[in-house]
């Protein structure tokens, strides 16, 4: 794989991915899809905050869970790979920005996805700043699970009847603002989950894990979202936006 398909965010496609708060706000809408193949990752994965989603479309389509039930006043709920749970209703047109960033639903690339927002030659240079961080493995692992995350959740949104709306007009260093933007945490921190659920939904978020961990392991499951930390906040630097914190999971 190329340098530049074996990548950092955003964004996006974050791919996967994903729902912007920033792009509503801006007044801007988004669009597109997703395939890969993310391979296993070597690192043990810790305990969950939460408890692991259910491998089952049921998962996705309840409205209510042990994860996206309302916090208790002394305990907020955590997402699988850490970081708050959103349970608002997610920017679809954002996700779909990101969608059509990375070649569209049925071409779907995260590598594509990251040049559109971010160009050939910063893609190029962050891929090869987590090579040296994480190793190929682990950054091929990122990039194809990025994709497959993209992928799937366009599948299992559409089983579920939910179709993406117009791509919000967003795109570029914008799209991936918006996408660094959406998986902020009231406290400052980047969070891939955070993230997700703004993108898909937490419940779609949590079946997507789901699928990742039956078809290549948690620890792949977990190796994509600690990488997307790191690649979230890197663009988050890179963009200007030096307040935004490095999770703890990176």
């Amino acid at each position: 794989m190329k340098p530049i398909r074996t990548v950092l965010a955003t964004a996006v496609a974050a791919a996967m991915v994903l729902s912007l708060s920033a792009c509503s706000n801006s007044g801007n809408s988004g669009s597109t899809a997703a395939s890969g193949t993310p391979a296993a990752s070597a690192t043990a994965a810790p305990a969950p905050a939460e408890t692991a989603p259910a491998a089952s479309a049921a998962t996705a389509a309840a409205p209510a869970s042990a994860s996206t039930a309302p916090a208790s006043a002394a305990t907020a709920a955590t997402n699988w790979f850490g970081g708050p749970v959103y349970t608002g209703a997610p920017d679809l047109a954002a996700t779909a920005a990101l969608v059509k960033a990375g070649g569209g639903a049925a071409h779907f690339s995260f590598s594509k996805a990251l040049v559109s927002m971010l160009g050939e030659k910063t893609v190029n240079a962050e891929v090869a700043k987590l090579t040296k961080q994480y190793g190929k493995q682990d950054v091929d692992t990122f990039v194809n699970g990025m994709t497959f995350a993209v992928d799937d959740a366009l599948k299992r949104a559409t089983e579920q009847g939910v179709k993406l709306p117009a791509p919000a007009d967003v795109s570029g260093t914008k799209l991936a603002g918006a996408l660094v933007t959406a998986g902020t945490t009231p406290d400052g921190t980047f969070w891939s989950g955070y993230m997700f659920d703004k993108a898909i939904s937490h419940a779609l978020h949590n079946q997507v894990m789901a699928d990742i961990d039956a078809k290549d392991g948690h620890a792949a499951d977990e190796t994509t979202h600690k990488l997307l930390n790191q690649a979230m906040y890197d663009v988050a630097q890179a963009l200007g936006q030096k307040n935004v914190k490095l999770a703890s999971l990176h």
